[in-house]
């Protein structure tokens, strides 16, 4: 099977950062606008954060953007350890302390890679 291009793993990443970045009630409005869990905001990364090494090896990412990207994927995992599914409740996203780490992170990479960190949220397709 041959791998996705760079601008899709880049697109992929942007995206995934974008949501894990906004505001937890915009957040809350794009997980219910498109009918999926809170964690699929983490799933989302995870499947981006998969391709980073990659863009890194392709001289897409910076090594500082990657220790970001491996912080992030640390708070979400530990997140989702043990007894956490209070962690993944939409009232969560407000109050806890891993997704306000989680989201100041991804503003940073956000503006290292885009000089901005609020983008419009991407639209996803959801097949039931």
């Amino acid at each position: 099977m041959e791998s996705p291009d760079p601008s899709f793993r880049q697109r992929l990443l942007i995206e995934s950062l974008t949501v894990l970045s906004a505001d937890a009630r915009t957040q809350v409005g794009w997980l219910d606008k498109h009918g999926v869990m809170t964690d699929e905001i983490a799933l989302d990364f995870n499947h981006a954060f998969r391709m980073a090494e990659t863009l890194l090896a392709e001289g897409q990412l910076t090594g500082e953007v990657m220790a970001d990207l491996q912080e992030i994927d640390v708070v979400l995992s530990g997140m989702s350890d043990g007894d956490s599914a209070d962690r993944w409740t939409r009232g969560a996203l407000s109050f806890d302390e891993g997704c306000a780490l989680a989201r100041r992170l991804a503003r940073r990479v956000l503006v290292a890679e885009l000089s901005e960190w609020q983008q419009p949220l991407p639209a996803i397709t959801v097949i039931r």
